[in-house]
């Protein structure tokens, strides 16, 4: 495969909202359906609940914990919608026991996602949504970046898939991403974590031989 042809590659790689993977075991945990403390969301109501949401949510600093270690972010504040839709869903805890489920070393690595049927049933719970691109805050996709990629389902303006989210691990950054996904924080401290991930060993389609798990994610801030 020619640099040309792996540039190809690459472009494509965040728009994916769910894989699907035959070889791996999924999680034994069980899932508890919480009590309902929020409306069930869509495209149509994300965003007014986001806004009201921001307001009384400042959070903006998070841990997630892996099987490798643990990755510190900061959230930025200037895509408010965004960094919102982080915190409420760590606080929803979904996701806990989802996976790195799509690495290219030097490049991303993307996690968010599970064949697990109780990360399904978590998106259902909390609903169906996507949410607009802010990309023209200035932001480019340096290395250690968390950017939000599209949802790949009749999603022409490139909304984003709010259950993603994707790291940059190229060295240099990978700014032919610029523009197309939005940028809603950067790695403050465990890139060494993020390049171990990076690192391992994949199958075909990117996903890990061996399954990644996101033990917890919290807010340290």
């Amino acid at each position: 495969m020619n640099c040309e042809d792996k540039q190809s590659k690459k472009k494509t790689i965040p728009n994916f909202e769910v894989q699907k993977s035959t070889k791996k075991e999924a999680s034994k945990v069980t899932y508890e359906e919480p009590k309902r403390e929020f409306p069930k969301l869509n495209s149509k109501s994300a965003m007014e609940f986001f806004l009201e949401y921001d307001k009384h949510h400042k959070e903006n600093k998070v841990r997630i914990t892996t099987d490798f270690g643990a990755i510190d972010i900061l959230l930025y504040n200037e895509t408010r919608f965004h960094r919102s839709n982080f915190i409420f869903l760590t606080k929803q805890k979904y996701f806990n026991d989802t996976q790195f489920y799509r690495v290219i070393d030097n490049f991303i690595v993307q996690a968010g996602n599970s064949d697990d049927k109780k990360t399904a049933r978590k998106r259902a719970y909390i609903g169906k949504y996507l949410l607009p691109a802010d990309t023209k805050r200035g932001f480019k996709h340096d290395r250690g970046v968390i950017s939000m990629p599209s949802s790949d389902i009749d999603n022409p303006h490139k909304l984003a898939s709010p259950f993603e989210f994707f790291i940059v691990c190229q060295k240099g950054g990978a700014h032919f991403l610029d523009g197309d996904y939005t940028i809603f924080g950067r790695v403050i401290r465990g890139m060494d974590v993020v390049d171990k991930i990076a690192a391992v060993e994949t199958e075909e389609g990117d996903w890990p031989l061996v399954n990644i798990f996101i033990k917890n994610v919290e807010i340290i801030e």
